[in-house]
């Protein structure tokens, strides 16, 4: 699964990496990105690439709480074209990418679980393959959500978990973007897309509460950001 992620690029990096024309969200670095939190994700339109915020853990249009999305933030990419939470987005191309430059899961030992930080070695942005929907409320108000998908682990992440965010190379990120592609296009990228290299460091209990944004949460791991982004709770 991938409950946990890091975004610690400025918004100038984010935007070129991302290749987007239109920005409708201010991005600061993020090190502890977790559900229900809006962040910045990539779709397109008739003009193009588009940064929006949008909630994490998808509400199906259809739902009638919005609680739904807390427990829809992952969907499996071998059977998410027929989950009925999220085969309406899948068929009509609501697809997205959620930039990211490192995930965390936790590996079980006999003493509880250590966390991991997962990233590329230069630490670069990198891409989630994810879903997006439109829910509206009794008020005429709006939510965009969005769920990353998941496949089975990198030989680097089998050790600690089995399973890893699907990660989108950027050959693929156009085609993963266009709603026009052939769904047996996609059904076939959804098995073939290689993740590249990453690797995985330990790191200490902080990330455990979404309040830790910080840092300090990659203290010791060489190539993270120094820079802070506000207090640390104990």
């Amino acid at each position: 699964m991938c409950g946990r992620y890091s975004l610690t690029a400025e918004q100038e990096a984010l935007v070129a990496a991302m290749e987007v024309g239109r920005i409708f969200m201010d991005h600061t670095p993020r090190w502890n990105v977790a559900p229900t939190q809006e962040v910045p994700v990539v779709r397109v339109d008739e003009e193009g690439r588009r940064l929006d915020p949008l909630r994490w853990g998808l509400v199906p249009w259809w739902a009638e709480d919005l609680r739904i999305g807390n427990r829809l933030i992952n969907a499996r990419s071998e059977t998410v074209a027929g989950q009925p939470a999220f085969r309406d987005a899948f068929r009509r191309g609501q697809r997205c990418l959620v930039p990211a430059d490192g995930f965390y899961e936790w590996k079980k030992d006999p003493g509880g679980k250590t966390p991991h930080w997962i990233a590329r070695p230069d630490r670069e942005i990198f891409t989630f393959a994810g879903l997006w929907d439109r829910w509206k409320d009794g008020e005429g108000g709006q939510i965009r959500s969005f769920t990353i998908l998941t496949t089975g682990p990198s030989p680097v992440v089998a050790s600690i978990h089995d399973r890893m965010p699907l990660i989108v190379p950027p050959g693929n990120r156009a085609e993963w973007l266009d709603p026009g592609v052939d769904p047996v296009r996609i059904a076939e990228l959804l098995r073939t897309m290689d993740p590249g290299e990453l690797e995985a460091w330990p790191i200490g209990t902080l990330v455990n509460r979404p309040a830790n944004d910080g840092p300090e949460l990659l203290e010791g791991v060489p190539g993270a950001r120094p820079e802070r982004s506000g207090e640390v709770d104990d």
